[in-house]
């Protein structure tokens, strides 16, 4: 397989892994459990995880302030941002602002940090996922169903979208990653929850402990971030936030029939334009048939 096939095919597993990780963390969002609590089950299992790969081949490395920054940036500002938001809002909602808003802030930021220029194509695909955006928000403006949670949201998109692009211009590899998110965060995050955030982590919550553990701690916070980087990094940043907003209906769909949210036209059809507009984006056939790039 080529580079761009690798990366493709990395894009895709992650997409996969981030659709559940949704509908996941909305389970978790109304389950016993506070938001703050999930973001340390994700992070102690993850670091516990990768605790051996430290061991073997990266303890003698020290953690660059890069490194640390990046972390702190796509861990615990953006788990805190993201897991508020899954306590507020629907998970179809999160669907479409997550991975929705990530082309848009992704390719703007690559732009100013990386000095990037998206092709037209990119563009209009872009275009084409704020219309799907803009349906689906219009409503909920207009009928003050606008929540805090799906500003949580916008925020979530935009701190997960600035660390996709310091990775690629500091080229931080795949593990690198995984490791320093899981011990930066724990680092950092563990004292301050355990002194000042309310918790609610008790005997009686062992199966949402036990969920959120395997999909945030293993899938979410490991094999994701590892497929994630490596597709970052083989088609660029901007390549992967478009196929990244293929995930809206994947799990926005799969959202309306797991916790029976109500399946609104705007809904669909803002799903629909959203993750047409990020396939539109990342088609190499348009490209090559319509812009001759």
């Amino acid at each position: 397989m080529t580079t761009n096939q690798i990366g493709i095919l990395s894009g895709i597993i992650a997409a996969l892994i981030w659709s559940g990780f949704i509908l996941v963390s909305r389970l978790g969002g109304i389950s016993e459990l506070t938001p703050y609590d999930v973001i340390a089950v994700r992070y102690i299992t993850c670091a516990l995880l990768v605790t051996p790969i430290w061991w073997l081949h990266w303890r003698k490395k020290r953690f660059d302030i890069r490194l640390i920054f990046a972390s702190l940036i796509g861990g615990i500002i953006y788990a805190i941002f993201a897991f508020q938001g899954f306590s507020q809002a629907p998970a179809s909602h999160a669907a479409a602002l997550l991975p929705g808003l990530m082309p848009f802030f992704i390719i703007v930021l690559a732009y100013f940090v990386n000095h990037e220029r998206a092709s037209r194509q990119q563009w209009l695909g872009v275009f084409i996922i704020t219309l799907g955006i803009g349906l689906l928000l219009t409503p909920l403006w207009l009928s003050q169903a606008f929540t805090l949670g799906h500003g949580y949201f916008i925020a979530a998109a935009l701190c997960w979208s600035l660390f996709s692009v310091l990775v690629k211009r500091w080229n931080i590899s795949p593990w690198q990653v995984t490791i320093s998110l899981a011990y930066v965060t724990c680092i950092v995050y563990l004292p301050i929850y355990w002194l000042f955030l309310p918790k609610a982590i008790s005997w009686s919550a062992w199966e949402s402990v036990t969920i959120q553990a395997f999909y945030q701690g293993v899938l979410a916070s490991i094999v994701q971030v590892v497929f994630y980087v490596k597709a970052v990094q083989s088609i660029g940043p901007s390549s992967m936030g478009a196929l990244m907003a293929m995930v809206p209906f994947i799990s926005g769909i799969s959202a309306v029939f797991v916790f029976d949210e109500p399946a609104t036209f705007s809904l669909i059809i803002g799903l629909t334009l959203v993750s047409g507009g990020a396939w539109f984006a990342h088609s190499r056939l348009i490209s090559r048939r319509c812009f001759g790039q």
